[in-house]
């Protein structure tokens, strides 16, 4: 696998899916580009990586400012000479009403979310990619993107937002060496309960280091030929 010296920025790096990729990239010898709005857990996953300043760069942003994305694209590449892997894994989730109870709010936040900060980020850093002649981007999205459950309706449609955005940018870059692909799960099971307490309700959950397995593979050079793939990390839907 290829990571070696790679330059990869994380959005939604301090999380904790975000958190786990970091960790597994930095021992793969991969240079890092942190990106996250909360400055104190963005220090705390700083002092935690056992890599040198060198390598890493981590900075707050407001991924919905196209100028300020597009800015701290131009300070990650003037550092590292290049960007070769995008990993945008901000999430959020807002449920719990039906679409006739839903405020319009509740969908500005997931259009927000899922759909809005994909495409600035992807306006900002896909460029970069293009320009070596390789490169990977994956995003996290979910099942109920295509097949929406009730009271769940602004995070559908975000998640089928986002997808369009990603699928449609895997065409556009057929022929470039840069791969969009995404991966599904229901539910990021950030507390490893499918693990400590397993039940029927959390079997179809998805820990951060399956996920990281899934990242991995996808950002391998034997995953060159998958491009446009939504793959499904949580078993059957």
């Amino acid at each position: 696998m290829a990571l070696e010296n790679r330059v990869a920025v994380i959005t939604g790096a301090t999380g904790g899916l975000g958190s786990v990729v970091a960790h597994e990239l930095a021992a793969r010898g991969t240079n890092l580009a942190l990106l996250d709005r909360d400055s104190v857990k963005l220090t705390a996953l700083i002092n935690s990586l056992p890599i040198p300043d060198s390598r890493i760069l981590a900075r707050t942003v407001d991924l919905l400012d196209s100028f300020e994305t597009k800015s701290t694209t131009e300070e990650i590449a003037t550092k590292f000479g290049r960007i070769d892997i995008l990993l945008h894994l901000v999430g959020g989730w807002t449920g719990g009403k039906t679409l006739l109870e839903a405020s319009s709010d509740d969908l500005a936040f997931m259009l927000n979310q899922h759909v809005w900060t994909s495409f600035n980020v992807s306006q900002a850093f896909v460029p970069q990619l293009v320009r070596n002649g390789w490169g990977r981007i994956v995003m996290i999205t979910s099942p109920f993107a295509a097949h929406p459950h009730a009271k769940g309706g602004p995070y559908a449609i975000g998640k089928s937002g986002q997808e369009a955005l990603m699928l449609t940018l895997s065409q556009e870059l057929e022929g470039t060496g840069v791969t969009a692909n995404l991966l599904q799960a229901r539910t990021i099971d950030i507390k490893r309960e499918k693990v400590s307490a397993p039940s029927p309700d959390n079997a179809s959950w998805t820990t951060p280091e399956e996920l990281t397995a899934g990242i991995l593979y996808l950002l391998s050079d034997e995953a060159g030929t998958v491009n446009g793939a939504k793959i499904p990390l949580f078993g059957s839907y």
